[in-house]
């Protein structure tokens, strides 16, 4: 144990819509949305509910009464959703997914939102995500049969903060006057992140995703994916994917951005030069493809979350809750950093259970020349911008994303007629293959390309959530 200093960043206040456009100020990692309506909610006038849970199981009654209480939270959270859903049957297994999915569109063609209600882990999510991201191109939300049997007010806000985001909506923006002053020219954010197949496999893919803010909050992103050598750890294609993200903030902003901020996870220290040669030269590569001369500065940073360095208070009366953590916001970078170069540690999150462990973020290269102020400030608030619940996160959402991405791109490589779960399945390897034919070694690259392509209807909004 060693003693350091260390301070406490302030959290940013988080803005909401409706007619108050109230505020939030997160206290402890945590803000609580009630009385509040969404930035941008979507109004819901088609949806459907395919319940593949048995009906011994989930009653009808239970259906209508968890259809009414989400309507009734919904629309207390600025998503209003008008009537009844347009179809609410039974279903039994993976194989009546897209038969199910490809009539619905066809007989409802304003078709929004899908609900699936499924009886605990089965293959069928898997096979609901890969049609409906990958096939049909709609939005789809899984629930749970013991959520629908019983309903709380937590979990069907949960589901509203991941339904109005699927369907394009905004659920906050960070304070514009609390913003830091780099938001006031163009800048994209970018996370990347590459998932390997589990120790022991030694024939299925690495994933990587890239994703990218489409908006000046930032709050909407927009994902590319790829599937590369098994355990790869450089971004193969980063240039492609990086261009693709940069000619769609140009279409959703009408800007180039000037900088680019990239978050960069899973790269061990051992791999810094290797990922930052390689990684760096196809982010300018990309630029330069859109326009000759173009260079926007470029800040990348690398966030760990796998060390063995916790942090404690010195003082007990500084300690929060019952885990006795230190608190959201707490930053060190001095002590037990690097004598050189540009690190720090962040913990940026609320510790409910057990000793947080802070994320230790590297600056590998920055053209922008960030103090380190500037970049500890930047990457808190952006701990606070995650879409899927009201909480400061450990990592920032850009670099959160892209692993949801990836382990999303995991589902929608496996094929129906196998287990549902992307770490322990085979089935990557083809075999007996109801979507592409042949044995393991005859799935090619192409077909899994293929495979984790997401739908045009669905590419523009935040299907990974």
């Amino acid at each position: 144990m060693t003693e350091v200093q260390g301070r406490v960043l302030s959290p940013p206040k988080i803005l909401y819509g409706g007619r108050t456009k109230a505020q939030a100020v997160p206290n402890q990692g945590v803000w609580d949305m009630r009385g509040k309506q969404f930035y941008n909610g979507i109004e819901i006038r088609t949806w459907a509910i395919a319940c593949f849970a048995p009906q011994r199981t989930v009653r009808e009654d239970a259906l209508r009464n968890f259809t009414q209480q989400l309507q009734r939270l919904s629309n207390d959270a600025g998503m209003p959703i008008l009537g009844q859903p347009c179809f609410c049957k039974y279903a039994t297994g993976p194989d009546q997914v897209e038969p199910m999915f490809r009539y619905l569109m066809g007989l409802y063609p304003g078709l929004q939102l899908i609900v699936v209600v499924l009886p605990g882990k089965t293959p069928v999510y898997a096979e609901v995500k890969r049609v409906g991201d990958i096939l049909v191109g709609i939005a789809t939300q899984c629930v749970q049969a013991k959520n629908v049997n019983k309903t709380s007010p937590q979990t069907l806000s949960n589901l509203c903060l991941k339904i109005n985001v699927k369907l394009g909506g905004v659920n906050n923006i960070l304070q514009p006057g609390a913003r830091h002053a780099v938001y006031s020219d163009p800048l994209i954010f970018i996370g990347a992140d590459v998932t390997h197949p589990p120790v022991g496999d030694c024939s299925r893919p690495s994933i990587a995703a890239v994703v990218g803010s489409m908006d000046g909050h930032p709050s909407r992103y927009a994902a590319t994916v790829r599937v590369q050598a098994h355990r790869e750890e450089i971004i193969q294609e980063l240039t492609s994917m990086v261009r693709e993200l940069l000619i769609q903030f140009y279409k959703s902003t009408g800007f180039k951005p000037q900088r680019i901020i990239f978050y960069r996870d899973g790269v061990s220290e051992g791999q810094f030069d290797k990922v930052l040669d390689h990684e760096l030269r196809a982010i300018r590569q990309a630029c330069v493809c859109l326009e000759g001369g173009y260079q926007p500065g470029i800040t990348f940073v690398v966030v760990q979350k796998r060390h063995h360095t916790r942090l404690f208070c010195a003082d007990r009366r500084d300690q929060i809750g019952k885990s006795g953590n230190i608190p959201a916001g707490t930053t060190v970078d001095i002590g037990i950093t690097h004598p050189t170069e540009f690190d720090f540690f962040l913990c940026s999150h609320a510790g409910i259970q057990g000793t947080s462990r802070p994320s230790h973020y590297h600056v590998l290269w920055d053209d922008n020349q960030f103090t380190a102020d500037d970049l500890q400030i930047m990457t808190y608030q952006l701990c606070h911008t995650y879409v899927r619940c009201t909480r400061s996160v450990s990592i920032p959402a850009p670099a959160y994303y892209a692993h949801l991405v990836a382990f999303r791109a995991r589902y929608h490589l496996v094929e129906k007629d196998h287990d549902s779960d992307p770490a322990t399945s085979s089935n990557y390897t083809g075999e007996g293959s109801s979507h592409i034919s042949g044995n393991g070694d005859d799935r090619s690259k192409t077909a899994m390309d293929k495979a984790v392509t997401v739908h045009p209807n669905i590419l523009k909004v935040m299907y990974f959530a």
